[in-house]
């Protein structure tokens, strides 16, 4: 048998000594999630840098035929009983003074493994060959790929000097401040005080998503006031700088060089002060190292942890739990379940993917699969329990699995997903099946994604007798709520009137008594298809515009229906405003009478034309875009505006356009004949030029510039995924575009049964917290991140998105 150093250095060819530049990966197998401290340990192939588990790493082997590895072990250290708990003063994660958490600490072994025969040699080793000796020793001391990923570091940004605080103005209206006994002056609140700096007024803070923390007095005094600055009571100590200062115009925590000086304005020695409040990034600490998982859910019920195949948990890796409910869902499906864990093993995966695995979306899909449903990693947590080398059970929770590279590679194409910011689970779960479907693309069988899709049509009836269809296709039915149609007035009448005496009095109703309006789901599928009235419908058999009506159907069922809850809605001052409503949801459905009947005989269609030419240079809106923009709460006019100038791509670029023009000179200006041209002209004509090159057509072209930002790599995209994109097909009025082929979907009967509830807490789709509950083996389990638990009490009222498996009779 040949010498293990002969058989290494025979094969230093295949070892590299890592660059700057170079992902390394050492934390987690490419392929599955198991870490170095995983009982077979992590081999880093010293050619490519990739980590692979025990299992795994004779693949990379065989494909590669790399066989020098470095080997990584950890084991868990023996703790002192004494060793003190540290509490952070930072919100970051894995730095100092950030969350410690009192973790384990391990010890850590290497060696070099050479395959196939899993020859090992001691590191560190002077008998290595040093080229050996300086790649290892360039992979231990390299930031790891995945911590990189990870982006850990939750730091919150520095404070800035406030603008308004040199010239801040001060009223002498006789306010001494006494440096105790503060209360609000507007409620009974005695914490969370805010002084503001101009008038001596003391009022509470904002009222958090979970109903905590005070009644917005302070920042409404602000919106009636204008008085930008205000420090919180109790924060103020000897150490001005620590103390917390706000600034309502800037909207952020802020530093105040003046602080005692402005203090001293009000009678205050700060420093004789105690600190006695937490500050706003102490309290955002504070929730966060004593999160209450039953406050989240369940009315603080003791849910019973659930270990196994399809039960596992998933690691918030920092607000990542729109991911993480989206994804416990998605993968309780038959077709997301089959596609990438029964028909597809981790080695086929690894076999048909590039060389990097990290960044093949099917790779990483078929590693999440396997993780969330071979049970694998599902089971309690180890703990040590105070003893010195003595490790339990921790049967209320379980470790879970860190997402990194899925989330890695799904947001390489969206870079908001990419932070670490809260995001909307809806927009991810739309970005997610498009991210799908594209990697499969023509491949119907392939493409899990499919399951989901379905056909809309809307029949127009115009106001001389005749029609228009249009078709598109969609992966989720967005339903607007008609409060209306709440089916506890009398109640909730009955609770607007003690609410009413209460605020008179000066009090508040407690949240045992709120009453919430009850809206049936049957309700909100009705106003889907109800008639809707569109003005200024442009007739092409009259020639002018009209009124006309539009009716919505499906033309076919998907497998999966997936029902959105439009509780978001624009609020005074366009301030997105979360509706505070119950929908009753039954376990089954019906949506059969929700088909579309498709063109009756009898009917006559609409003539294909264009405005006349005294009209041709006069845009026009889809009226679709307009309503779903004007149910929000916008504007009518605005509305067209917006689907105008984005050129009728779609509801969401029309939003964002919206958005960002609402303090525009002329946005009450009406829609002239130059609309169109002005928004033409603003596109870059390099880009559009380029574009052409290609082949497409200039007025495609730029379509996709302007619904891409003008990234050229992106516009392409778009043509490619909207083929029907000319400038007839987003026109109501044509009924000869092209409509798009239903053929491949799947379709049945109408019957649902509800599988998967996806619930939100906060006040806006960017904060706040989601929860996934799902029907699996006959019961609801609630996944909330890394925990799994037979759910006692399913919020089915209070869902965001509902899934539906249809049932086959």
């Amino acid at each position: 048998m040949m010498d293990p150093m002969d058989v290494l250095r025979s094969n230093l060819s295949r070892v590299r000594i890592a660059e700057p530049t170079n992902r390394i990966y050492k934390q987690e197998c490419c392929l599955t999630f198991d870490t170095p401290r995983s009982d077979g340990g992590l081999f880093i192939d010293m050619c490519t840098f990739l980590a692979f588990g025990k299992d795994c790493v004779g693949w990379n082997y065989e494909k590669t035929g790399n066989p020098v590895y470095l080997h990584i072990k950890q084991t868990k250290k023996i703790v002192p009983e004494d060793r003190p708990s540290k509490k952070p003063t930072l919100l970051a994660i894995g730095i100092d003074g950030g969350f410690d958490n009192n973790e384990d600490e391990y010890e850590e072994t290497h060696s070099i493994v050479i395959l196939p025969d899993y020859v090992s040699l001691p590191f560190p080793s002077v008998e290595l060959p040093e080229k050996v000796r300086l790649a290892a020793d360039a992979i231990l001391l390299a930031e790891g790929a995945e911590r990189k990923q990870q982006v850990a570091a939750w730091t919150a940004d520095a404070k800035k000097v406030s603008a308004f605080a040199t010239n801040l103005q001060q009223i002498d209206n006789g306010v001494i401040i006494p440096p105790t006994g503060w209360k609000c002056a507007k409620c009974d609140k005695t914490d969370n005080l805010w002084l503001n700096l101009t008038d001596g007024m003391i009022l509470c803070g904002r009222k958090n998503w979970d109903g905590t923390g005070g009644n917005n007095h302070a920042v409404e005094h602000y919106k009636e006031t204008g008085y930008p600055l205000a420090v919180k009571l109790g924060t103020i100590t000897a150490d001005l700088e620590a103390a917390d200062v706000f600034s309502y115009s800037e909207d952020e925590s802020v530093l105040d060089p003046l602080l005692a000086q402005h203090l001293a304005f009000f009678g205050i020695d700060f420093s004789s002060l105690r600190k006695t409040e937490m500050t706003t990034a102490e309290r955002e600490l504070d929730h966060n190292t004593n999160y209450d998982w039953n406050r989240i859910q369940e009315s603080g019920e003791d849910v019973e942890p659930i270990y196994g195949p399809g039960y596992t948990g998933l690691v918030n890796l920092g607000n990542s739990c729109y991911i993480a409910a989206t994804m416990q869902v998605v993968f309780s499906t038959r077709s997301f379940s089959s596609r990438y864990y029964a028909n597809q093993s981790l080695k086929n995966a690894f076999e048909a993917a590039p060389a990097d695995p990290t960044v093949d979306l099917n790779m990483q899909l078929t590693k999440l699969a396997h993780g969330l449903l071979s049970g694998k990693y599902s089971f309690p947590a180890l703990e040590n329990d105070g003893k010195a080398n003595a490790v339990t059970l921790t049967p209320t929770k379980q470790e879970g699995i860190p997402p990194r590279m899925f989330k890695a590679v799904i947001a390489a194409s969206h870079p908001e997903f990419s932070t670490m910011r809260q995001q909307d689970a809806l927009e991810f779960f739309l970005h997610f099946l498009d991210q799908v479907e594209r990697v499969n693309p023509g491949k119907s069988e392939l493409d899990p994604a499919i399951s989901f899709k379905f056909g809309v049509e809307d029949r127009i009836l115009c106001s001389s007798g005749k029609v228009a269809y249009n078709r598109r296709h969609d992966y989720i039915l967005s339903l607007n709520i008609p409060l209306h149609e709440a089916t506890n007035k009398e109640e909730l009448e009955a609770f607007n009137k003690l609410n009413a005496e209460k605020l008179a009095e000066g009090k508040e109703v407690s949240n045992d008594d709120i009453v919430r309006p009850r809206v049936a789901l049957e309700s909100c599928l009705a106003s889907f298809s109800a008639p809707e009235e569109i003005n200024d419908f442009y007739s092409t058999a009259l020639k002018a515009k009209t009124t006309a009506v539009k009716m919505a159907g499906l033309t076919s069922f998907p497998d999966y229906l997936v029902l959105h809850m439009r509780k978001f809605v624009m609020g005074a001052g366009w301030v997105p405003k979360k509706l505070d409503v119950y929908i009753d949801v039954p376990d089954i459905i019906d949506i059969s009478h929700m088909r579309s009947k498709g063109h009756q005989p009898g009917e006559e269609l609409l003539p294909d034309g264009v405005p006349d030419e005294e009209d041709s240079s006069l845009p026009l809106a889809n009226e679709e875009i307009v309503s779903q923009l004007a149910s929000m709460g916008f504007q009518y006019l605005h509305c067209q505006k917006a689907a105008i100038n984005t050129s009728n791509v779609g509801v969401e670029e029309a939003m964002n356009w919206l958005l960002s023009h609402m303090d525009d000179p002329d946005i009450d200006n009406p829609i002239n004949k130059g609309q169109n041209s002005a928004v033409s002209s603003s596109v870059d004509q390099s880009k559009v030029d380029m574009l052409i090159s290609f082949g497409f057509q200039e007025e495609l072209a730029r379509k996709a510039l302007k619904a891409s930002g003008e990234d050229i790599e992106k516009a392409t995209d778009w043509i490619f995924s909207n083929p029907d994109a000319s400038s007839s097909s987003m026109d109501a009025t044509s009924s000869g575009a092209p409509a798009p082929n239903d053929a491949s979907l799947p379709d049945g009967g109408g019957r649902y049964r509800l599988m998967g509830i996806i619930s939100h807490i906060g006040t806006s789709t960017q904060c706040g917290h989601y929860v996934a509950h799902i029907l699996k083996d006959g019961r609801w389990v609630i996944f909330n991140d890394n925990k799994v638990g037979a759910s006692i009490n399913p919020p089915k009222e209070m869902g965001y998105l509902y899934f539906f498996e249809r049932l086959n009779d």
